[in-house]
């Protein structure tokens, strides 16, 4: 049954449409951290849909709300008063940090970050972006015109002037062997030497830690810093939290705050888990950006009623049980379990993340090189041992990424963190 749907998926979809596994997977049901495929197999889930089923799956209290909303009314446009949507966006204003803050929701982080760059650009006046090398940002036209991963980027046509900052990888590049403070102020040099040979940008957008470029990070506050040089020439800066908002990292609610000295973004923009599987994006900014736009413009979409219910209900969950700390507690002793392992696996670069997000990168024993063939094998030897988890990187696609739902427990960290291990000694 999976290769006639394989055969199937193939002859209607993108060929660029990319599949994980030789033998790619049907996944059927899931429950709390657990999925199963349609041969019955069961597997621990350290990936959750990219990201996006941060909670659990199949969590009660979202099933409910989904549910009784769809009993009322699915869907009706932003053309009219919708509650679900008021009272998410209050709740998002609030914890967003961000003064006198409005909120816009999209379908999808892609549309977000792309709503920011409108925003970002209409108010500056400015179609110049300041971006991370190593980054991504989604797959519109002007998201993938930022894209600074090779391997996400299909276009080097673009509606804007992008320009890439050193800084969001801290163990690659021609700073790596700096100490912290040293690093920092080598990027802040960087930057204002490249702001010296250009017309004054709109923005500059980064995440707080690099999904898709293999959860890689540079030291807590380098974006504020940053922002010191960004403010004085009223250029804005965006948070992109698609991937470590709603306390993934732990430490934070949202990975700005490892950046939080000199404030809150100007601009920030979410998706993936505050839906726990439901399309929700959004975008929060200052009234007076939010509001520079001069036309029309409505969302079909974004903000829609049954996704808003599931939101409220997520959030709800999340803050009444602490999943920020249970991510900061668990997190941690997964990162040491891992790291104890891979001290052992001279396949093994690094491991690195904050949470439960978590990278590691596989390279040729002794070298940087990136070895996208082993760490490939090891994800098939992961899925074989019955655990999932995703690859990115900026060099050609060699980091494992580990990032389980938030409510996952100690017992489910060691299982998962012993499947790996089997997987990482398994290969030649």
């Amino acid at each position: 049954m999976t290769n006639d749907l394989l055969g199937r998926h193939r002859a209607v979809l993108p060929d660029w449409l990319a599949l994980y596994y030789e033998e790619p997977l049907e996944i059927t049901h899931g429950e709390g951290r657990h999925v199963w495929d349609a041969q019955g197999n069961r597997y621990l889930d350290f990936f959750g849909g990219i990201l996006t089923t941060m909670t659990a799956h199949a969590l009660p209290e979202v099933t409910k709300a989904v549910s009784e909303q769809a009993g009322r009314i699915i869907h009706s446009s932003t053309l009219y008063l919708n509650r679900p949507m008021v009272e998410l966006a209050e709740r998002i204003a609030q914890l967003s940090g961000i003064p006198d803050a409005r909120v816009f929701f999209t379908t999808s982080g892609t549309e977000a970050n792309d709503t920011a760059l409108l925003l970002a650009t209409a108010y500056r006046r400015s179609n110049t972006i300041l971006a991370m090398r190593n980054s991504y940002h989604g797959r519109s036209f002007s998201a993938v015109g930022i894209t600074g991963n090779s391997g996400w980027s299909p276009t080097s046509l673009s509606p804007l002037q992008t320009l890439y900052v050193h800084g969001g990888v801290r163990t690659r590049g021609p700073f790596a062997a700096l100490s912290d403070d040293a690093y920092i102020a080598a990027c802040v040099d960087d930057l204002k030497d490249l702001l010296g040979h250009t017309r004054a940008p709109a923005a500059l957008i980064a995440e707080p830690v690099q999904g898709v470029g293999g959860f890689t990070a540079p030291p807590d506050g380098l974006y504020a810093a940053f922002r010191e040089v960004l403010h004085e020439r009223g250029i804005l800066w965006i948070a992109d939290e698609v991937q470590t908002g709603w306390g993934r990292t732990g430490e934070h609610f949202w990975g700005w705050q490892a950046h939080g000295r000199n404030g809150p973004p100007d601009i920030m923009t979410f998706a993936k888990g505050i839906g726990n599987g439901m399309s929700i994006g959004g975008v929060v900014a200052r009234s007076e950006i939010m509001n520079c736009l001069d036309s029309n413009s409505i969302s079909t979409f974004g903000g829609t009623q049954i996704t808003m219910a599931a939101g409220l209900a997520n959030l709800n969950y999340l803050l009444e049980h602490d999943l920020q700390g249970n991510a900061r507690r668990v997190g941690g002793l997964l990162i040491e379990r891992l790291r104890a392992v891979a001290a052992q696996v001279p396949t093994v670069r690094e491991v690195r993340g904050r949470g439960l997000m978590i990278g590691i990168e596989i390279t040729k024993p002794g070298t940087d090189e990136a070895d996208p063939q082993t760490a490939a094998a090891v994800q098939e030897a992961a899925r074989e041992g019955g655990l999932l988890i995703g690859k990115g990187g900026g060099h050609n696609t060699s980091a494992l990424r580990v990032a389980p739902p938030l409510s996952l427990n100690v017992a489910e960290a060691e299982e998962g963190a012993a499947i790996l291990e089997n997987a990482l000694r398994s290969i030649p």
